[in-house]
């Protein structure tokens, strides 16, 4: 990558395959305000139509697509099949989700003439999408903003520009005019200029904490500019007591290592209660040893690739140094089999006795496991974070959950489920430093248009019946 391009490279061979020039930011944004007030201006029917003849664009491009996603993010092929199953899905989710979330509202009276609610887009929207999902998660944005008639300036990460360019081109296939949905190329440095740009009137984020806060700290004097930001977690995933070990384990695993753990959703903490803990981490490091780690496209098909690049490969094996450095015991090493190329093996560390925990998201394949004597200590562990994506509860009865639903601190809260794979069909967002009180998903809709109170009748009548003088 260059001041002038931004050039993408394949995690599991370390060969670049695409390259372009960075975006005009200040021309992207004036040609999108001149697009969006014929775009918003359209039936909803129409914009609706034109997200579903994208599905089948993206349909008629399903592998071509999904072998795309393998290469760039090096996630395995089966698992980007799933991501662009999700791309497709999120159209009817979307449509549904806006005549529910935002449909329109009369209530008449014959007197005082008709209350109306209804729903006006913001205007020009800045979408910034993560590496991780770099289809899935930005489409989450896309779509229901331009199903509420907005116009969308995309910047997908710097390290995953190809997927991104893809689903702008299907847009584009499926007849959402050029200006209307823009690609925008570009590094941080794109980006700071994207958001702070006086064109823009929202900015929709998913990604690390540290660029939210960035994006929030600039936009904090301007409460004109809607901003959505869906951050990650340092997420809890809680064992007690249950005879299914095995069954348990997997779920932790499912939790923790999944596209090599580089979800926000990902189980970075298993809270285990003591008596459990011989049994449980037998069962986990089993299946742990078990996981295959290859490159996207071997046979059979890998549970996980490679990190996104070398750099995130390196700075999360000094992360497991400094953890079992600081009164962490390893339980499960972490290896770098190749130290030309990202792969990395899981990680698992008891990390009860260190004296002070980083309360941070280690955005890969490390396991933190903590001891408890019971599950009120549990709970407070779980809450021991000033995150707040994702929570899952294994063991117990319907009480226990209820009890952990009730007293945990998170967005998305499961029972004898994993921490990863939310719904669609649900809200999806967390709070504290996961984000800012706007869930995507299925409330996507909610931050995507503004409600507009109307009164109103067909003539005018009034009068004025106190406080005139007599008339002369």
């Amino acid at each position: 990558m260059t001041e002038f391009s931004i050039i993408s490279q394949e995690p599991a061979t370390g060969l670049v395959f695409w390259e372009k020039q960075v975006s005009d930011i200040g021309f992207a944004v004036e040609k999108a305000r001149k697009a969006w007030p014929e775009w918003a201006s359209q039936p909803l029917a129409n914009r609706m139509e034109l997200m579903r003849r994208f599905a089948n664009e993206v349909r008629g491009e399903q592998e071509e697509f999904a072998k795309l996603i393998a290469r760039e993010t090096g996630k395995p092929l089966w698992e980007a099949r799933t991501e662009v199953d999700s791309v497709i899905n999120k159209v009817e989710i979307s449509i549904r989700a806006y005549a529910e979330r935002t449909g329109r509202k009369k209530l008449d009276s014959a007197l005082q003439g008709t209350a109306a609610v209804r729903h006006k887009p913001h205007g020009v929207m800045a979408v910034l999408g993560p590496y991780n999902f770099p289809a899935h998660l930005p489409n989450g944005h896309i779509v229901p903003a331009l199903i509420a008639g907005n116009a969308v300036l995309f910047k997908p990460s710097e390290k995953t520009p190809a997927v991104g360019e893809f689903l702008v081109q299907c847009l584009h296939k499926a007849g959402v005019p050029e200006d209307v949905i823009q690609l925008i190329v570009g590094g941080k440095e794109a980006g700071k200029r994207l958001i702070s740009n006086n064109g823009i009137d929202g900015v929709l984020f998913t990604g690390s904490v540290q660029a939210g806060i960035a994006i929030n700290r600039t936009l904090s004097t301007n409460p004109g500019k809607i901003v959505a930001l869906e951050m990650g977690g340092n997420n809890p995933i809680v064992m007690i007591d249950t005879p299914l070990h095995k069954d348990a384990a997997a779920l932790i695993v499912q939790s923790a290592f999944t596209s090599a753990g580089q979800r926000c959703t990902a189980a970075r903490r298993l809270i285990v209660l003591e008596h459990l803990y011989g049994v449980v981490m037998d069962e986990v490091l089993k299946l742990t040893k078990r996981l295959v780690i290859d490159e996207p496209f071997a046979d059979p098909q890998p549970f996980m690739g490679p990190l996104i690049d070398n750099d995130t490969a390196d700075a999360l094996s000094e992360s497991f140094l400094h953890l079992i450095t600081t009164g962490g015991k390893a339980l499960e090493y972490m290896r770098k089999p190749d130290p030309k190329l990202p792969f990395l093996t899981p990680g698992i560390v008891d990390t009860t006795n260190m004296k002070d925990r980083p309360d941070v998201e280690l955005f890969g394949p490390i396991l933190q496991v903590i001891r408890v004597p019971d599950f009120e200590a549990a709970i407070a562990e779980a809450n021991n974070t000033r995150f707040g994506l994702s929570a899952s509860l294994i063991g117990g009865g319907p009480q226990d959950y209820n009890r952990f639903w009730a007293n945990v601190r998170a967005g998305v809260i499961n029972w004898n489920r994993p921490t990863n794979g939310a719904s669609s069909t649900a809200p999806f967002g967390g709070v504290g430093l996961s984000g800012n009180h706007r869930p995507a998903a299925y409330y996507a809709a909610d931050y995507c248009a503004y409600p507009v109170a109307s009164t109103e009748m067909d003539q005018p009548r009034a009068n004025i019946g106190v406080g005139l003088k007599d008339p002369r």
